[in-house]
């Protein structure tokens, strides 16, 4: 009789120790039920989207603030301007939040380590810092005009990035991102086109 607690004790001893193991297992993603299931199919191809559209939207909305702050700006350039700060904001907390849920560490300097050249020389439509420079200084009829251009090059990079993720990433958030970047940017560049022609 004696040995019945003991082998109970052992098993219960056994159980606790492999539920333990499972609990630590899936502590990350148990306090964000709504991305359990979708961070753990994550692969390198959505981090790398992740990665490099986090700056790229980063650097939108500071092309977007620095052409807001031109008086005398072009009303329709103005109101694209704060459509794309107020589109691609939260889009990119949301980038930043997977980081987090798939445990990858983002070095915000780093910026996808990405070296870029001067407009669409990189192909990922980055500005460099003589891009930045020149729509800082110009005045608003010139930055009308120049975010307008530079603008486009930089989603055209934006679409680009995204078509990949679609076709080499598994993460069904990051797909469903990468498709309304496509439908989002490529409606804009027709709009900014349509601007230029109006300017």
């Amino acid at each position: 009789m004696k040995k019945l607690p003991l082998a109970l004790g052992t098993g219960v001893l056994s159980l606790a120790l492999v539920l333990t193991g499972c609990a630590d297992a899936s502590a990350p993603t148990s306090e964000n039920t709504t991305s359990s299931d979708t961070s753990a199919t994550a692969n390198d191809a959505d981090e790398m989207f992740v990665t490099m559209m986090i700056p790229h939207h980063q650097q939108a909305i500071e092309m977007a603030d620095i052409v807001l702050s031109k008086d005398g700006l072009d009303p329709a350039v103005a109101e694209l301007a704060q459509q794309i700060k107020d589109a691609q904001g939260p889009e990119m907390e949301r980038m930043l939040g997977w980081l987090e849920d798939w445990g990858v560490d983002y070095d915000p300097d780093s910026s996808g380590g990405m070296d870029h050249g001067s407009m669409d020389d990189s192909g990922d439509g980055m500005m460099s810092e003589e891009d930045m420079t020149a729509l800082e200084e110009a005045d608003a009829t010139q930055a009308s005009r120049l975010f307008l251009e530079q603008m486009i090059m930089h989603h055209d990079g934006a679409v680009e990035m995204a078509r990949t993720a679609l076709e080499d990433g598994q993460n069904p958030d990051v797909l469903d991102l990468a498709q309304q970047v496509i439908d989002d940017q490529t409606a804009e560049i027709t709009t900014m086109q349509d601007l230029l022609d109006e300017l």
